[in-house]
């Protein structure tokens, strides 16, 4: 029996030609529609979209998986998905992406199904863009672009709302178009041989370098919006850290679970969705462990396979949440077809951002749903994992320990007897540190306790020989 994973393998270094310039209908990407109601709205609201990927590497079933992430997240965007489309090639064609003999058959297939847009499954250069566009007739996206609009669809604060927008100026930059021939021209100088005539002599610029000019101006604008905003979790952070209040990041592949399980820990009441990137503001709540230390918790912006550079960039200040922290609850989604891909693609993004020497926890999420096997699978590649359910609440006790033990313990023991007077200075022990004894006196409370540096100097006036 031939194995799967390799039908289209190279022979003698060659693709097979007719799998190579095949374009191959993925089946069951086609958005569902359920009901007259549904049906209605959504051909007033939705772009009806075809989707075209081509599979230069890995299995048939990876190839497959890219092209169902990208059906959500058009859906996410607001699309129907009508047909799906996928190429196997050794490298995207430079020219049109798919290779200029399958533009006819892709522009057949937008005919066919009525659809107004084509997605592409990668990031096109500006002469891919304009060429495939030219060439269907359609609006052609790629994927960072579908990317960009969700994130400008999600966005609420104002923080936010800039990130997303000098990610879109970033990336726009660089595909800007004009109308043919047109856009060369100057209005300035002798331009009557050129057609200029009246009205179109004197100093002036292309409609391309004014959009560019206009777009610096604004990308300036916003990173001076953007470094204001910053500085009140920048202070914040400051704040935690001269306290030296333990962090924690929950981070993770985008509708993995990551806000579920904030708020099955924290009772954090973050926003939960059963969508793509629902989560694009940071929530930070307070948590104390069994023993009684305070440390923080933070939701973050879930990362997905080849997150486009200009979000990376833009968000940066928001990602530097989850480098600057002690530990990093990773949270994987067991039932997904392909979790270990979904380790690998944010680990990716951990190394970019600075977060990679990280102490790592997984949290493997959705175990009630999830195949034991796979559940096996993941426990035994990961050492340092522990599976739980948001939804149920199984494994979470087992998580908050986890979670707990790895936190940074304070490295300074203390001897004290505090007055009563100063009951502060118990709390501060309880919740910076840890008390190992504590004893009631007719002078005050004697403790035994591990602190920080700051506080063993606070104590240092009340400290007692060991009996």
């Amino acid at each position: 029996m031939t194995n799967p994973h390799e039908e289209y393998a190279e022979t003698v270094g060659e693709l097979d030609l007719e799998d190579r310039y095949a374009l191959r209908r993925v089946a069951g990407l086609s958005t569902e529609l359920h009901d007259v109601s549904e049906v209605e709205y959504r051909q007033l609201r939705l772009e009806r979209v075809v989707l075209v990927g081509v599979w230069t590497e890995g299995t048939t079933d990876d190839a497959q998986n890219s092209l169902i992430e990208l059906k959500l997240l058009a859906e996410t965007a607001g699309s129907e998905v009508l047909d799906a489309l996928l190429q196997r090639r050794r490298k995207p064609d430079p020219a049109t992406y798919i290779g200029r003999g399958k533009v006819d058959e892709l522009r057949a297939a937008v005919l066919a199904t009525g659809a107004d847009t084509v997605i592409c499954d990668g990031e096109l250069a500006p002469s891919q863009l304009r060429n495939l566009e030219d060439q269907v007739k359609v609006k052609v996206v790629d994927r960072t672009a579908l990317i960009l609009d969700i994130f400008a669809q999600h966005a609420k604060s104002a923080e936010g709302k800039a990130q997303v927008e000098l990610a879109q100026l970033q990336y726009m930059t660089q595909r800007l178009r004009g109308w043919g021939g047109e856009l060369s021209r100057q209005a300035g100088g002798r331009v009557g041989s050129q057609g200029g005539g009246i009205g179109g002599r004197g100093p002036g610029e292309t409609k391309l370098e004014t959009d560019r000019r206009r777009i610096g101006q604004r990308m300036a604008k916003l990173r001076r919006e953007l470094s204001h905003l910053r500085t009140t979790r920048d202070t914040k952070r400051a704040e935690r850290r001269r306290r030296q209040v333990p962090s924690v990041s929950i981070a993770g592949y985008t509708n993995a679970g990551k806000s579920s399980l904030l708020n099955k820990i924290t009772g954090a009441g973050a926003l939960v969705e059963d969508a793509l990137f629902a989560t694009l503001d940071p929530t930070t709540r307070r948590a104390t462990t069994s023993d009684g230390r305070v440390y923080t918790l933070s939701d973050t912006v879930g990362f997905v396979r080849h997150l486009p550079h200009q979000l990376i960039e833009a968000f940066r200040s928001t990602l530097e949440e989850v480098a600057d922290s002690d530990l990093i609850v990773h949270v994987v989604d067991g039932s997904h077809p392909d979790p270990e891909g979904q380790l690998a693609a944010v680990r990716e993004v951990f190394a970019e951002i600075g977060a990679a020497d990280v102490p790592e926890l997984v949290a493997i999420n959705k175990a009630d749903v999830a195949d034991p096997m796979v559940i096996s699978r993941l426990v035994a590649r990961e050492p340092h994992a522990v599976s739980c359910s948001a939804r149920t609440g199984e494994g979470i006790d087992k998580l908050v320990a986890a979670i707990e033990a790895d936190l940074p313990r304070p490295q300074v023991e203390v001897r004290v007897l505090v007055p009563y007077a100063r009951g502060d200075l118990l709390n501060a022990m309880h919740e910076r540190g840890e008390v190992v004894e504590m004893e009631y006196t007719n002078d005050g409370t004697r403790v035994v306790a591990r602190v920080n540096a700051d506080l063993a100097g606070t104590l240092e006036r009340y400290a007692v020989a060991a009996t």
